[in-house]
């Protein structure tokens, strides 16, 4: 699974890569984030493919009644995207979801109490996209909207297999080429053959 990302690059940095514009870079600052507390991350959405926003991590269905449910939206199997009810409002409001590493710990013993944490990058640290799916979820009882988002993961490779050495799973990370054509409804290109893993404290 996906529950902790990090990004250090600018948002001049993205800005750069993705061809997009931070629609508020005020709010935009280095971090790295714990899906746990449903942080504000950059992303790219498809119904502003030219503008970088600040989404909630953590998928709230129109449906939703409250907020809850992010505990256990906060990533997408692959495999079951269109059979489960909190995901198939959002099958067509995709996203990128922006940053440059994420972090895995792998079991040292069979009941974890024995972890190495590892981080995870693609080559010379570059900034990177996560397939996502986003929605707008509104308070019914003010009217407040909140953006939120989840990230979609998939079987692991090789080098996963060895660090996410339990559940076996792993973030989708697309090719630069095919961020647009996800964006825009096409098939999904992995990039994650590219990943590297260091140990990090």
């Amino acid at each position: 699974m996906c529950f902790r990302t990090k990004n250090n690059k600018t948002f001049k940095q993205l800005e750069d890569r993705f061809k997009a514009r931070f629609l508020i870079p005020e709010w935009y600052t280095l971090d790295i984030f714990n899906a746990f507390t449903f942080p504000v991350t950059p992303v790219i959405a498809n119904d502003r493919n030219d503008a970088i926003q600040a989404f909630s991590w953590g998928l709230i269905p129109p449906w939703a009644k409250d907020t809850n449910i992010r505990k256990s939206t906060l990533n997408a199997r692959l495999e079951t995207l269109d059979q489960k009810p909190s995901f198939k409002p959002s099958l067509s409001k995709r996203c990128l979801v922006l940053a440059d590493g994420f972090y895995e710990w792998k079991w040292l013993d069979p009941k974890g109490k024995s972890k190495q944490k590892y981080l995870l990058t693609l080559p010379d640290d570059k900034a990177f996209a996560f397939a996502g799916l986003w929605n707008t979820w509104t308070n019914r009882n003010t009217g407040e909207t909140l953006n939120t988002y989840t990230i979609i993961t998939t079987a692991a490779n090789d080098l996963m297999s060895e660090i996410h050495n339990t559940k076996k799973r792993m973030p989708v990370i697309l090719s630069p080429e095919a961020e647009s054509d996800w964006l825009n409804g096409g098939e999904l290109v992995m990039q994650n053959d590219l990943l590297q893993a260091v140990p990090s404290e």
